[in-house]
């Protein structure tokens, strides 16, 4: 399997509280498992692609939307017989014995805790849900259910982004002092996508905010985050008569150790999707940077020129999608831990909203602020 060559990495942040979510599994599984996809949006149809076609040791056994005919459209494309308008339908299936969570992020929660009740394990997509304590009602449904959770924050399962963990985790940069990452989109998203403003935190810096927990082995019993200071600006959205939400934001992440991350992210890069992360210690540095169109280099006359860069989060991150399901495909068959935990989901979100009330407050908030 492709995400087992770095090992221990995969599994860095396992989650020993209850929150992992891996009480009872300790019967190790023959053949695939099946797996049913809620939510046949964009994101849902990665998943279902991958299953079908990419994921060792997974099947697709069904599809499930609000939208019917999407639902259906779906499951003909990859030649399965179960879709339906009603999730319910996949959990009551004895041939699915997990689910890929990939419906609204405000459907998030009712699912999970559904998925508990019936016994199916769970990949949710982040956010787990909206408000920290809707997420501890689903991760109290999963401890008691004694199922497999993970969430699906997949630049963990980057080929890159992976090797700087161990790296790290090696010591090859001595002590984590700072955390830099970039992670700028080539276009903003649609009109209409938030309800809400600063939104730019919990639906994209997320993902940067797990990262840098990742990179530096943040845990529950170990260094974690402890204060956030952000600030946000509509830059791209005034330049296009938007309505003000926040599109340009700088974060910066205090863990206990004292080391320190910042983040800064634009929803327009206008030269591709610009993802590059670095860490450094005591010891030195390890650093990934961007993933170009190809490698070739011109060098003449005019100077030294080489590829763009991959321009859409689809193409950037295709094998950490497919990657992190086969390592949920196999905890499920083995009965390993969460590779990426309820735990891990939950703090992320905590510190987004910390990071909202930083703007609002202009002001450091630490964690235990925001519960």
């Amino acid at each position: 399997m492709r995400w087992a060559a770095e090992g221990i990495a995969v599994a860095v942040s396992d989650g020993s509280s209850h929150l992992s979510g891996s009480k009872g599994r300790d019967m190790v599984r023959t053949g695939a498992v099946g797996v049913g996809v809620i939510g046949a949006g964009r994101i849902g149809q990665v998943h279902a692609a991958n299953l079908a076609r990419r994921v060792e040791g997974a099947t697709l056994r069904g599809v499930a939307d609000v939208r019917g005919d999407a639902a259906t459209t779906l499951a003909t494309r990859h030649g399965v017989s179960l879709s339906t308008s009603d999730y319910h339908d996949l959990l009551a299936d004895e041939s699915i014995e997990a689910v890929v969570v990939a419906s609204a992020t405000d459907t998030h929660g009712e699912v999970v805790r559904a998925a508990a009740a019936a016994g199916k394990h769970v990949f949710c997509e982040k956010p787990i849900d909206t408000t920290l304590a809707a997420i501890d009602a689903s991760l109290e449904a999963v401890a008691r259910a004694g199922i497999l959770f993970q969430v699906g924050f997949n630049r963990r399962f980057d080929p890159s982004f992976r090797r700087v963990r161990t790296l790290v985790a090696a010591g090859e940069a001595g002590t984590p002092h700072l955390v830099r990452i970039t992670s700028r989109d080539p276009q903003p998203p649609p009109a209409g996508y938030f309800t809400g403003d600063l939104g730019i935190f919990p639906d994209m810096t997320i993902h940067d905010f797990d990262l840098a927990r990742y990179l530096v082995g943040a845990r529950p019993d170990g260094d974690e985050v402890v204060e956030v200071f952000a600030v946000a600006s509509s830059l791209v959205a005034a330049a296009d008569g938007g309505n003000g939400e926040p599109d340009t934001a700088v974060s910066v992440l205090r863990f206990a150790s004292g080391a320190v991350a910042t983040i800064d992210n634009s929803r327009r890069a206008t030269y591709g999707y610009d993802q590059r992360a670095e860490v450094f210690g005591s010891g030195g540095m390890v650093s990934a940077g961007n993933v170009l169109e190809d490698q070739a280099v011109v060098a003449n006359g005019t100077g030294i020129r080489g590829a763009v860069m991959q321009n859409f989060f689809l193409q950037r991150y295709a094998d950490a999608y497919a990657d992190e399901l086969e390592a949920f495909a196999a905890a499920v068959r083995t009965g390993a831990p969460s590779p990426v935990t309820g735990y891990d989901g939950r703090i992320a979100v905590a510190i987004a909203i910390a990071a909202q009330e930083s703007v609002r407050q202009r002001r450091p908030v630490r964690l235990s602020e925001v519960g």
